[in-house]
């Protein structure tokens, strides 16, 4: 089986409530959930969240929703609660944030890790170039090899293209969509956390720290996240444009 989680915090630091915050008549969560309920490789779609205005109003528009401890230090250990209860053997986690996902980012990532065997965990990048977003520390960057496979995400810019026109860099945006094998998901979140993990705040260099291989797939999408009120209106605004 493969199960589709998003996990839902109230809590959230910089925009608490964000996931039950409206955007053009729904709220972030119901469209996250619109989406994602599309891919054609997901059998089941769940909300993992710890708080129960959460599971109110993911019960009213119909979604599937599990609560899970508060005590929970991330996103990824929410998925791993909601889906160990399953049998569930590919997980994708499924930001809760991110209203501009399509299905088939969804489908790509489930396929991915079908098809490479050697990958314990597949994600997303996004190819850009120019210099917005380059400097941004919001903005994740990650570097692979020849192959796909994960070097290092950083908040930083990279790689530095230290001399190159700032119209010419090339870079890679990380898009935060993950699938992982069960096995592999139960070991990670049984991990303390790792030095370059708690340098950047990015738990997937965790992973890398511990030798994990993360294969990284190509998305012809781009997507924004939404972190903050001034974030939500600037998605608000792209949809209402499409």
């Amino acid at each position: 089986m493969i199960l589709g989680v998003i996990p839902a915090r109230y809590g959230s630091t910089r925009f608490p409530g964000k996931a039950i915050a409206r955007l053009n008549e729904k709220t972030l969560i119901e469209l996250v959930w619109e989406r994602a309920k599309k891919a054609k490789r997901l059998d089941r779609l769940l909300v993992a969240t710890d708080d129960d205005r959460i599971v109110k109003v993911v019960r009213k528009f119909g979604g599937e929703v599990v609560m899970t401890s508060a005590a929970l230090p991330s996103g990824t250990d929410r998925v791993w609660q909601a889906a160990k209860e399953t049998e569930a053997q590919i997980i994708v986690n499924i930001q809760g944030d991110e209203p501009l996902l399509t299905p088939p980012m969804i489908d790509q990532l489930v396929e991915g890790l079908r098809q490479e065997s050697a990958a314990q965990m597949a994600t997303l990048r996004y190819r850009m170039k120019g210099p917005e977003g380059y400097n941004d520390p919001n903005v994740v960057k990650v570097v692979t090899d020849q192959n796909g496979w994960a070097l290092y995400f950083s908040r930083a810019p990279i790689p530095a293209h230290r001399s190159a026109d700032a119209g010419s860099v090339v870079w890679y945006k990380h898009i935060g969509l993950y699938a992982y094998r069960r096995n592999f998901l139960e070991q990670f979140v049984g991990w303390a956390p790792s030095a370059l993990e708690s340098a950047e705040g990015l738990e997937q260099l965790r992973a890398l720290e511990r030798g994990a291989r993360i294969k990284v797939l190509d998305s012809l999408q781009n997507t924004i996240g939404v972190d903050t009120p001034e974030d939500l209106k600037r998605v608000e605004r792209l949809i209402k444009g499409a």
